[in-house]
């Protein structure tokens, strides 16, 4: 699950322990056409070559162009660019989010800052715009407040749509997305307003149903231009559904020590647009332990896979739990290998906030049991971010990257789909 990277733009001071820098070999500047401090860096073992009027190509025709709004860590870009998509501007207001998007794909053409700020001179043609606006507003635990600024800034995406005229857009949101007012105002939009030049197509997709090892079901919009684009059909599915089966745990983070070595990440610093940030952190620099109170510990022991807060006993019991019989089935729940995750949020390293321990657990051999939450390295791997992705920030700040990114599988589904219509 590697991925060839050259990383561009980048000022690193490597503290003791830290990951340090990895020039770019000379051959492989010479491969890809490309030399240090511009291009694209090529993604899942595909190799650019040039067209003879310089545009990178994959396929032997130029790389579609890309747009990427409300960005985030890149996760949605990892997925266009691994079917061979051109990023070609990135707006996130996140500094630390923004850091990482540049420590992957370039600082270029990424505008760190409020998208409202974002010129519509400095906004190219392309031929896609992607793009997640915040999506806290709507989801079940946001405010649901129709007024909340959060909810307005699908306007600016619109308004990036008027500029750079893509060919196709994409939205993707949660799942209560197509319940709100303001998906009701987009699809107004597409009848006479600023769409009215696009076909719309949407629906809820389970990223799990895209060989993602997440149950992650996210709301996609696809506007076409050119001809109807149906939403990708699912290829995978639960045993018996005729597809592949779902990926699971086990797929993506069997192997890893079970106990990871520290709490902390290396003391490390980079730099992007000027502002220094914790950085450039990779892998198992991600593995990071917690230390739990020693009755977290026996909570965490009573937990068989699939279970949760109703397996605890009465004596482990919190009084908040005791006192609600019903609803949050999943706080303090346990993964099952042989299953897909359940939805990876922000604060995946609190085992009260969703099914967020550890799968391995044995009923017969206590001693077999790895009594913790997933790390943020195993939340991203289950979140289908490439081994090598590198990231920036805090603890906190990363994980909330991780949380609030696209499956990078599930972005490289829509891609693939949209590669025939832009043919």
């Amino acid at each position: 699950m590697s991925l060839l990277r050259w990383r561009l733009n980048r000022r690193l001071t490597a503290a003791p322990g830290g990951c340090g820098t990895e020039p770019i070999p000379p051959n492989l500047e010479a491969m890809c056409g490309v030399s240090r401090g511009g291009g694209l860096a090529a993604r899942h073992g595909l190799m650019s070559a040039v067209l003879s009027d310089g545009r990178p190509s994959i396929r032997g025709v130029a790389n579609p162009t890309l747009i990427d709004l409300f960005a985030g860590c890149g996760g949605m870009t990892a997925g266009f660019v691994a079917e061979g998509f051109e990023p070609i501007l990135a707006a996130e207001w996140n500094l630390h989010a923004a850091g990482t998007y540049a420590a992957n794909f370039g600082e270029d053409h990424m505008f760190w800052g409020d998208i409202a700020a974002l010129a519509a001179a400095d906004i190219p043609p392309a031929e896609v715009v992607i793009g997640g606006p915040p999506c806290q507003g709507f989801s079940n635990l946001g405010s649901k407040d129709v007024h909340d600024p959060r909810n307005k800034l699908w306007k600016e995406y619109l308004r990036v749509v008027a500029a750079a005229k893509p060919k196709i857009f994409v939205i993707e949101n949660v799942q209560r997305f197509r319940a709100s007012t303001e998906f009701q105002m987009l699809l107004a939009e597409a009848d006479g307003g600023l769409l009215k030049d696009y076909r719309l197509e949407h629906g809820v997709l389970l990223a799990a149903d895209y060989g993602v090892a997440q149950r992650r079901p996210r709301t996609i919009v696809i506007g076409s231009r050119v001809g109807p684009v149906p939403l990708p059909e699912p290829s995978h599915g639960r045993p018996g559904s005729g597809r592949q089966e779902w990926q699971t745990v086990r797929s993506r983070i069997a192997g890893l020590p079970e106990q990871p070595g520290s709490v902390a990440l290396p003391a490390t610093r980079t730099e992007y647009f000027g502002q220094e940030m914790p950085g450039e952190f990779k892998y198992l620099d991600l593995h990071l332990a917690r230390r739990p109170k020693d009755k977290s510990l026996l909570r965490y022991d009573a937990i068989p896979p699939g279970g949760g807060r109703f397996d605890l006993p009465d004596e482990l019991m919190p009084d908040c739990w005791r006192n609600k019989p019903t609803g949050t089935t999943d706080v303090m729940g346990r993964m099952r290998w042989d299953a897909p995750s359940l939805t990876i949020r922000t604060e995946f390293y609190k085992p009260e906030k969703g099914q967020y321990l550890h799968p391995q657990w044995d009923r017969e051999d206590p001693a077999n049991r790895v009594n913790r939450p997933i790390t943020h390295l195993e939340a991203a791997l289950l979140q289908d971010f490439p081994e090598d992705f590198l990231w920036c920030g805090s603890k906190i700040e990363i994980a909330r990257q991780i949380g609030n990114a696209v499956p990078v599988g599930l972005a490289r589904a829509i891609a693939r789909l949209l590669l025939p219509a832009l043919a």
